[in-house]
C-alpha cells in the first residue's frame, strides 16, 4: 500500500521508470545498482539509494528485482551482501527478471525455507512501458504473494495477467512472448533491408506493410527508429540474445523443434559479436546492411535512389 516500503534491485532502463512510478504512487523506495548514475537518478526522483542489496531489503515487506539475468538474480538475493539474508519473515520477492521457469523455482524453495514468499512476475511493454506505467505483469505463485504485490502491480502497469499459483507458470509464458518479440523484430529488419537492396522506397514500403497483413508491432515501432539511426536502448540487443538462448535451451529439454527462433537467435548474435549487443534490438538492421553493403536510413532519405 502507498506509503510503505519497497526495495527495488536493478534500475537500469526498466528499473529507472519502475520505480518512478512506484514513487509517483506514494511508495517509499529503497533501491540499488551498480551503476551509480543509476542511484543518483533514483536519489534525485525521491528515492532512497541503498549501499548494497542487503541494505534494500532492510524492512522491505516487497523487494522487487529486475536485473539482467538469472545468475545476477541469485547474486543480489543470494550472494554476498544478499537481500534475502535480510528480508523480513513473511516479506514478498517478486521476480521481474527474465529467466527459466525451471531457476524461478529454485529461487522460490530458497526463499520458502527461510520463511519469505516469491512471485514468479517478468514483465512486457519495454523501456516505453516501464517510463509510462503501461507494463504488461505476467505473474505466478501463492495467493499471499500476488496479493501484497498487487498495489505496485497497479502502480507500474496497465494489465496483469495471473497464470496460476505455481511458480515458473508465468516464466514459461513470457518465453512464448520472447521467442516472437525476437523473430519478429529480425522479420522487421531483415524486410526492410530487402526493400533498400531491391531499390524499393522504404518509406513507402513501411506505409503499405502497416495498413497490411505483414505489418507487426516490432515493424510498426522499430522501422521508424531504423529510419532515425536512433539505437538508444529500449529493449537491447544483448537482452534478446539472452531470452532466446532461455527459449532455444527449454525447447530442447522437451525436445520440440524451433528453427524461426533459433534463425533470429543467430540475427542477434551477429549483430552482438559485431559490437551492437548494447543498442536497441532494432541494430540488428545492420547484421544485413553490413552484408548486403547498403544503409537503410539512407535510403529512405533518398526515396529508395540511394
Amino acid at each position: 500500500m502507498p506509503g510503505e516500503k519497497i526495495g527495488f534491485i536493478g534500475l537500469g532502463a526498466m528499473g529507472d521508470g519502475m520505480t518512478r512510478n512506484l514513487l509517483r504512487a506514494g511508495y517509499a523506495v529503497c533501491g540499488y545498482d551498480k551503476n551509480a548514475e543509476a542511484m543518483a537518478r533514483l536519489a534525485a526522483a525521491g528515492g532512497a539509494a541503498a549501499t548494497g542489496p542487503s541494505v534494500a531489503a532492510v524492512d522491505a515487506a516487497l523487494l522487487l528485482v529486475c536485473v539482467f539475468s538469472a545468475d545476477q538474480a541469485e547474486d543480489v538475493l543470494f550472494g554476498e551482501d544478499g537481500a534475502a539474508a535480510q528480508l523480513p519473515q513473511g516479506a514478498t520477492v517478486v521476480m521481474h527478471t527474465t529467466m527459466a521457469p525451471e531457476h524461478a523455482r529454485a529461487m522460490a524453495e530458497r526463499l520458502a525455507a527461510t520463511g519469505q514468499l516469491f512471485l514468479d512476475a517478468p514483465v512486457t511493454g519495454g523501456k516505453r512501458g516501464a517510463d509510462e506505467g503501461t507494463l504488461t505483469v505476467i505473474a505466478s505463485g501463492p495467493d499471499a504473494a500476488m496479493a501484497a504485490a498487487q498495489g505496485a502491480f497497479d502502480a507500474m502497469g496497465s494489465r496483469v495477467y495471473r497464470i496460476g499459483a505455481q511458480v515458473g507458470a508465468a516464466s514459461t509464458v513470457k518465453m512464448i512472448n520472447q521467442l516472437l518479440v525476437g523473430i519478429h523484430i529480425v522479420a522487421a529488419a531483415e524486410g526492410i533491408a530487402l526493400a533498400a537492396r531491391a531499390g524499393a522506397d522504404p518509406k513507402l514500403v513501411y506505409e503499405v506493410i502497416t495498413h497490411g497483413q505483414g505489418n507487426s508491432l516490432a515493424f510498426e515501432s522499430r522501422v521508424p527508429d531504423i529510419f532515425a539511426r536512433d539505437y538508444a536502448p529500449r529493449g537491447v540487443v544483448d537482452i534478446l540474445t539472452k531470452d532466446l538462448g532461455i527459449v532455444t535451451r527449454a525447447a530442447a529439454a522437451l525436445n520440440f523443434p524451433l528453427p524461426l527462433t533459433a534463425t533470429a537467435l543467430q540475427q542477434f548474435l551477429a549483430a552482438a559479436a559485431s559490437g551492437h549487443g548494447g543498442e536497441d534490438a532494432g541494430a540488428v538492421v545492420k547484421v544485413y546492411e553490413r552484408l548486403a553493403g547498403i544503409d537503410v536510413a539512407a535510403a529512405a532519405e533518398s526515396g529508395g535512389e540511394g
